[in-house]
């Protein structure tokens, strides 16, 4: 069964499933059977899953809420260039929120954030740039530079 394993594009097809499930898309809404082919296409490096994973653990939706495992997926997704994971990412290090709390890390991925967002998501960007600025005011002009050069340095990493 292609769903299963198999070349790349049944990681689509599989992030696509869990898509349907999580939304009650032409199936039953299932949160279950949503984590189970998030997971599957996940774990092949899928960043929208990986970032969709993130979710259902943050907000304990279909599993126990854990909010290390939401920062291992957002983390995945954000290195891959997920805007939206970015920013969960850095709202994350600046709550110390299954992470440690480190502004200069929640800077740095809010700042990517802001740049990554499509032009089509206006308010999410701009509240990427709030929370970078709200983070900034607790932090020290040597810790915003850093932050600026860690952005400024990041590449994207895809998963294969």
């Amino acid at each position: 069964m292609v769903l299963e394993s198999g070349p790349s594009g049944s990681c689509v097809c599989q992030h696509n499933l869990g898509v349907m499930y999580d939304n009650g898309q032409g199936v039953p809404q299932d949160d279950t059977e949503a984590l189970k082919w998030y997971r599957r296409a996940a774990e092949q490096g899928h960043e929208g899953s990986q970032s969709n994973l993130g979710v259902m653990y943050e907000d304990g939706q279909g599993v126990l809420q854990d909010y290390v495992e939401a920062a291992r997926w957002y983390r995945r997704a954000a290195e891959q260039g997920v805007a939206y994971a970015q920013a969960n990412l850095g709202r994350f290090y600046a709550l110390g929120q299954g992470v440690l709390q480190d502004y200069v890390l929640a800077h740095k991925w809010f700042n990517l954030a802001a740049s990554r967002y499509p032009a089509s998501e206006i308010d999410a960007r701009k509240k990427a740039i709030q929370n970078r600025d709200l983070v900034a005011s607790k932090m020290t002009p040597d810790q915003i530079g850093e932050a600026q050069r860690l952005a400024r340095e990041w590449k994207p990493k895809k998963e294969k």
